[in-house]
């Protein structure tokens, strides 16, 4: 049969949940493009730039551990299906808005927070459809997780370079039909994927009333190695995802470059892309420990040069190692959410773990946005550069990222 291999071995699920992977990847880059651009081109304020990126994380922050209590009591592929279908209908209300009354900053605030609701709880469920999907094909779960991770970096490779030539070609309006088109691919492969999930065949008591909402919190916060590691990633995303919603943005809005945009987003991508589809290589060889230390101090090493805007080239090459040394970030934390948390509970700790990704950078977008206005791009993205490198060296300081095992043996 087509798709099946000797043993029992299902590699369509597989194809199905990367195809949606990818899908949802793209258009979600593609967003990130014409978004920014398009608030610039109406308001021409960086700082109203800032409010949309953060007034559009609040939402994601309150649906996150929502999203991992549904993934886990509702249903893996119900929430990955439904989220993509609504992630569709709300980028497409943005050209059509534009259609029937106009856009006014006001109309893209609110279509920016609506939009951005659903995003989360689709990618906890396909986080957590890759136990099933691995089984079904007899797959090593690090490889896959590695797979998974450089697939949705490939569709960030792309967006950018796809949402820049829209906005050239059609408008910033008028790009967001490519990701209403995209999630609902997303949404189509999910449907066609067919798995036994894991969570159904334990106990799923826990789901229940305000426990199993708050169970995700529970679980992480005795585990000193992820609750160290989410905090980490708190601070960094509150320093770095500015410099892509604004700093970037309103230094090439300035020099009328969408194209250049476009390029060192997908340049971060791309490297983000090949870090990720080598984890699978890299953590068969390398302990828990050394692989975060790589992450690391890569990051720290990267930024800097980035922060001094130099010329095109450059900017590409420091843009691209920078995603590279954090390309097994992604896989290497789900790696570790599925060797330390129960199945049935996995879900809720990835939402967790994803509203902390959202809860940090709206308060850090506000003031980049005000800092950009205030004292320039160059010396806010200065700022944000050393933060960010100090922050990364000081994660690898804390007592239980020091107690692991420095041996791959051991790990």
């Amino acid at each position: 049969m087509s798709g099946t291999r000797p043993g029992g071995r299902r590699l369509v699920p597989v194809f199905m949940l990367e195809g949606a992977n990818l899908a949802s990847g793209l258009g979600n880059a593609v967003v990130l493009v014409a978004l920014p651009w398009l608030v610039l081109e109406i308001t021409g304020s960086p700082s109203f730039t800032g409010v949309v990126a953060a007034a559009s994380a609040l939402p994601a922050l309150l649906m996150a551990p929502l999203s991992g209590w549904l993934v886990d009591h509702v249903g893996r592929r119900a929430v990955s299906i439904g989220s993509d279908i609504l992630s569709a209908l709300s980028v497409a209300a943005i050209p059509i808005v534009a259609i029937v009354g106009g856009l006014t900053p006001t109309t893209i605030l609110l279509l920016a927070v609506l939009g951005a609701a659903f995003d989360p709880a689709g990618y906890t469920a396909r986080r957590t459809l890759l136990v099933d999907a691995a089984r079904a094909a007899h797959m090593d779960q690090h490889k896959l997780n590695g797979i998974h991770e450089g697939v949705f970096a490939v569709g960030f490779v792309l967006g950018p370079v796809v949402g820049a030539a829209a906005i050239t070609a059609i408008g910033p309006t008028n790009a967001f039909w490519i990701p209403f088109g995209l999630f609902l691919i997303a949404a189509l492969s999910i449907t066609c994927m067919r798995v036994t999930a894991l969570a159904e065949e334990v106990d799923s008591s826990s789901t229940v009333g305000w426990r199993g909402l708050t169970r995700g919190f529970v679980v992480l916060s005795k585990d000193r190695l992820l609750l160290t590691i989410t905090i980490g990633v708190l601070v960094l995303a509150a320093i770095y995802l500015p410099t892509e919603a604004i700093v970037l943005p309103t230094y090439f809005e300035a020099r009328d470059e969408p194209g250049s945009l476009g390029m060192v987003i997908a340049a971060l991508s791309a490297g983000a892309m090949i870090g990720a589809f080598l984890y699978g290589w890299i953590s068969a060889r390398l302990s828990t420990k050394r692989i975060l230390q790589l992450i690391m101090i890569g990051t720290a090493v990267s930024i800097l040069p980035m922060a001094f805007l130099p010329p095109l080239p450059i900017l590409l090459a420091a843009g691209f190692l920078l995603g590279f040394f954090w390309g097994p970030f992604n896989p290497l934390m789900t790696t570790l959410v599925q060797d330390r948390v129960p199945a049935d509970e996995q879900g809720r700790v990835f939402g967790v773990q994803l509203s902390v990704f959202y809860a940090a950078p709206p308060l850090g977008m506000i003031i980049v946005g005000y800092t950009v206005e205030t004292w320039g791009v160059a010396t806010t993205y200065l700022v944000l550069a050393g933060t960010l490198a100090i922050t990364s060296i000081t994660v690898l300081f804390a007592r239980s990222v020091r107690q692991l095992p420095a041996s791959r043996l051991s790990r």
